[in-house]
């Protein structure tokens, strides 16, 4: 058996340029050209895990063949298109008008195939049916391939072996391990991706963005019901889903030193655990144009490596906290706060919240990759606790500051950045500041355990000379939900 890609060109014509200087048509499709699009079709349907990991055990097979007709060039005459507006801080640019609109040479290189349909063929079959589909989901949401006109159907599919053998072709250009990576970075930066490496040359190996101690893949828990408290008593909420896990591990007779560390947060002896372990953070509605910081859920976030999430009497001790509601339809789980806790909210008092539990949430500003990058810059959402009390003042504290928190990154795995700006306020959309003015009222200010609640707070910006990857969650406060970070200056952020 062998995996193949169907792609049909409905118009009946493929428009590609071989390069960006280029006026021959790129025929056939190269596998690099596909790649790529279907790398932006999993951009588009919100960067789902399973796809992320299909396209990654795609990028290390070996290049496909291609099954593909002869065609003919058409002509590219020069055509005059207006580029992207202008960026301007004048108030009044009349180059905007159409009227005054500037026009730039362009050329479409098309190729007009005797059958307009091609196959990439790679001599691997996929024995994982959820792999399989989806790979096909992608191809099914890739409506084009290189130029917006070349409109195309596409579908993966396990073949026996016998697609037109007669008309196979060996690939000119492929795709290597770390290409995802590198398209991601691309995008990210604004800039237009290099083409992949061409058979026969060596693809440098892609290097990986340093990595923190904190994974990617995370159990999310969506608030359904119940008055979600401000974003300032977030720690006090995680807090309490913490406290609710170990109660499903004691539901199952497991105490003490039998639930693992890396939940637990202590060592075998009792003591604080040195190793890094579950973090639980607050997913709020921040970094969007009219953002107001609203948490709509939390998430689970493990060590990377941990297994945690896959762990069997893991998921049974979450399980054991968790009821089917049978207006919803939905599995759902009950956090309260405990009557010894100080309440979160504004008013001080308790709380009751209902979630559900999933590793696929609908909504963007619960899902993961928002937090992954990899990027140079981020800022905090939630404010980094400091690991000490400062002693400075003036532009000595600032430093001190900054100090503080290039440790905290040390903490998690992560190069020291090359400028840290603590400030009061986030640089994100829709976020509370790290503390109110000296009038306001008490309730206005973060809520914390009280082994935190006489650290101080600040928000940063944190540039590092090489893009890293997140999630970055600092600061002594980080395995309850305080100093989680979000990377800013990328396109993607604000879509």
């Amino acid at each position: 058996m062998t995996l193949v890609l169907e792609i049909e060109h409905l118009t009946g014509v493929a428009f590609a340029a071989v390069g960006p200087d280029s006026d021959a048509p790129d025929w056939p499709p190269q596998p690099d050209r596909v790649f790529s699009a279907l790398v932006a079709s999993w951009a588009a349907r919100g960067r789902r895990e399973d796809e992320r990991r299909a396209l990654e055990w795609l990028e290390r097979q070996d290049p496909p063949e291609i099954v593909a007709s002869d065609a003919v060039a058409r002509t590219a005459p020069v055509s005059f298109v207006p580029p992207n507006d202008p960026q301007t801080r004048k108030s009044a640019d009349r180059s905007v008008m159409p009227a005054y609109r500037r026009r730039q040479p362009r050329r479409f290189p098309a190729a007009r195939p005797t059958d307009a349909v091609v196959r990439l063929v790679w001599g691997c079959s996929v024995s994982d049916g959820e792999l399989l589909s989806a790979l096909d989901a992608l191809a099914a949401a890739t409506a084009y391939i290189g130029h917006s006109a070349s409109l195309t159907r596409c579908r993966f599919r396990d073949d026996a072996g016998s697609t037109d053998c007669d008309r196979r072709t060996s690939a000119a250009r492929r795709v290597y391990p770390g290409r995802l990576g590198e398209l991601e970075r691309a995008f990210a930066d604004g800039r237009r991706p290099s083409p992949g490496a061409r058979i026969g040359a060596r693809p440098q190996p892609a290097e990986r963005p340093p990595q923190g101690v904190f994974s990617p893949d995370w159990l999310v828990l969506e608030h359904v019901d119940g008055p979600m408290p401000d974003i300032r008593a977030a720690a006090m909420v995680a807090k309490a889903i913490r406290d609710a896990l170990l109660d499903g591990y004691g539901r199952l007779g497991e105490h003490g030193d039998r639930i693992p560390s890396v939940v637990s947060g202590h060592a075998a002896d009792g003591a604080p655990s040195r190793d890094p372990h579950l973090a639980i953070v607050p997913l709020a509605f921040a970094g969007f144009p009219h953002a107001d910081g609203q948490v709509l859920g939390f998430a689970l976030v493990p060590p990377r490596g941990s297994g945690i999430l896959d762990d069997a009497t893991f998921r049974r001790a979450v399980g054991t906290l968790c009821y089917d509601d049978e207006d919803s339809g939905r599995l759902v789980l009950d956090i309260a706060s405990r009557s010894a806790d100080p309440g979160p909210s504004a008013t001080g008092a308790p709380f009751r919240l209902r979630f559900s539990p999933t590793f696929e949430p609908d909504r963007r500003s619960l899902q993961s990759w928002r937090y992954r990058g990899p990027a140079q810059n981020y800022a905090s959402v939630t404010p980094l606790v400091l690991d000490r009390h400062t002693k400075q003042r003036g532009d000595d504290l600032v430093a001190e500051v900054a100090a503080s928190i290039a440790a905290a990154c040390r903490n998690i795995g992560l190069p020291e950045p090359v400028l840290v700006v603590p400030d009061k306020h986030s640089a994100v959309d829709g976020v509370v500041s790290a503390w109110p003015s000296g009038r306001a009222p008490s309730w206005t200010r973060w809520r914390l355990p009280p082994a935190l609640a006489s650290r101080p707070l600040t928000h940063a910006v944190l540039h590092f000379d090489v893009p890293v990857e997140g999630p970055l969650i600092l600061g002594a406060g980080r395995f309850l939900g305080m100093g989680l970070c979000l990377p800013i200056g990328s396109k993607e952020m604000v879509r």
